[in-house]
């Protein structure tokens, strides 16, 4: 699996159904959920900064995304499932307030990247259920080396920031600076056939009930990827206007 969230590991741990099962719709139906409670606490966020309440603001941001950060490693490696709700809470209050800060100098660019990773999730749907693209382990193995490939050079360009230094391009608006990011954008998105097949698979293997929780958590985590590296993109593409 390429998303650290729903690994093979994870489901050789869970056992055989003894209840009832999980269903692509249960599945659905707790990410609505999860988004709705993402999406409460992003407008707290916006409404505390456009009220002018900076600090608070920048104090829920960094928060959310610290504590986001540490809740999702929790949840990857111990199945709570009653923090997954607490997660989407968190990621609502960092997506909040990035988003109102890159639409005070960007106007405008939030509702794109909405509109973006909404067209991205459905292109992946159609071509998932369509059959076009195939999740076979070969294809899983290519998405997880890309993946792990972006978590490196952000830590490394993460670590170098201390330093005055940074993964060159990466953050750039030039032309291989926006090839980057549309890499890495189709990348994220290719993360969604996964996260499908996950979905998919566990309901036919009549998975316990639980495993809604973990495959809308692991969708959660991939979409909120997504919208903030298409967010980055349309930053770079005005950044050159």
């Amino acid at each position: 699996m390429s998303n650290p969230i729903l690994n093979d590991k994870f489901t050789e741990r869970v056992r055989v159904l003894e209840g009832e099962p999980m269903t692509v719709n249960g599945t659905i139906q707790i990410t609505a959920f999860l988004g709705l409670i993402l999406v409460a606490a992003a407008a707290f966020v916006w409404s505390r900064f456009t009220a002018g309440f900076t600090d608070q603001a920048t104090m829920l941001t960094m928060g959310g995304a610290i504590v986001g950060f540490i809740l999702a490693m929790v949840v990857a490696f111990t199945r709570i499932k009653y923090l997954i709700p607490v997660y989407a809470a968190c990621e609502g209050l960092f997506l909040g307030g990035v988003s109102a800060m890159m639409q005070a100098v960007y106007p405008g660019i939030v509702a794109q990247a909405v509109a973006g990773t909404f067209a991205a999730l459905f292109s992946m749907l159609i071509l998932y259920r369509t059959g076009m693209i195939k999740c076979t382990d070969k294809f899983r193995s290519v998405i997880f080396i890309a993946t792990a490939s972006i978590a490196v050079v952000y830590l490394v360009n993460f670590i170098g920031s201390f330093f005055n230094m940074q993964v060159p391009y990466l953050n750039s608006s030039s032309a291989i600076g926006i090839g980057i990011s549309l890499v890495i954008v189709v990348i994220v998105a290719l993360n969604l056939i996964v996260d499908f097949d996950f979905i998919e698979r566990g309901a036919q293997n009549m998975l316990p009930k639980d495993m809604e929780w973990y495959g809308a958590f692991g969708l959660m985590v991939t979409l909120v990827w997504l919208y903030m590296e298409i967010l980055r993109l349309l930053a770079k593409f005005s950044d050159r206007n």
